[in-house]
């Protein structure tokens, strides 16, 4: 099974996530990341699903997209032809055996420290998917209080733009 990154840029309407993801659903993929946002108009919004299938699926899954109303464009992106980001928090306890070891290692991958307090330390990571996966797997043997993560964002390298292959 390969994993696909896929933008959907779609009218910023009431009810239109629903339809996309339930497109998803219906034809029985995973979504492992979701990233929704305005785009440079308030008038369309950008859907980035991160998901899990087969390459024939994924294109009937893409072909299904395209024919609901809201949608705009699609533009499926690989780690050759884009540019990606993932967000992270992760609020990790703070006890004086473990601190050096967490901050050398919140340093090692370029995290910041976000907040601060004797109880615990908060860091903020924005890098790769596979970045941010191993620094939890390295920070998996301290005390991991709790981790939020945004999903993945792309943009095409270059300056091809998703707007220039509306299909309105």
């Amino acid at each position: 099974m390969s994993r696909y990154t896929v933008a959907v840029l779609v009218r910023n309407q009431f009810g239109v996530l629903n339809r996309v993801t339930s497109m998803f659903r219906r034809r029985q993929f995973n979504i492992s990341a979701l990233t929704v946002s305005e785009t440079e108009t308030s008038e369309l919004s950008r859907i980035t699903v991160v998901f899990g299938g087969e390459e024939i699926a994924k294109q009937q899954l893409i072909n299904q997209l395209y024919k609901l109303p809201d949608v705009c464009s699609i533009k499926e992106f690989s780690e050759d032809n884009s540019v990606s980001c993932e967000l992270l928090l992760i609020k990790m306890k703070n006890e004086a055996s473990s601190r050096e070891d967490i901050r050398n290692a919140a340093d090692a991958f370029g995290a910041v420290t976000v907040d601060y307090s004797k109880d615990y330390i908060t860091f903020r990571l924005a890098d790769s998917s596979r970045k941010i996966d191993d620094f939890i797997n390295l920070l998996r043997e301290y005390t991991i209080l709790e981790i939020c993560r945004t999903g993945s964002v792309s943009l095409e390298k270059g300056s091809t733009t998703i707007r220039q292959i509306i299909n309105l």
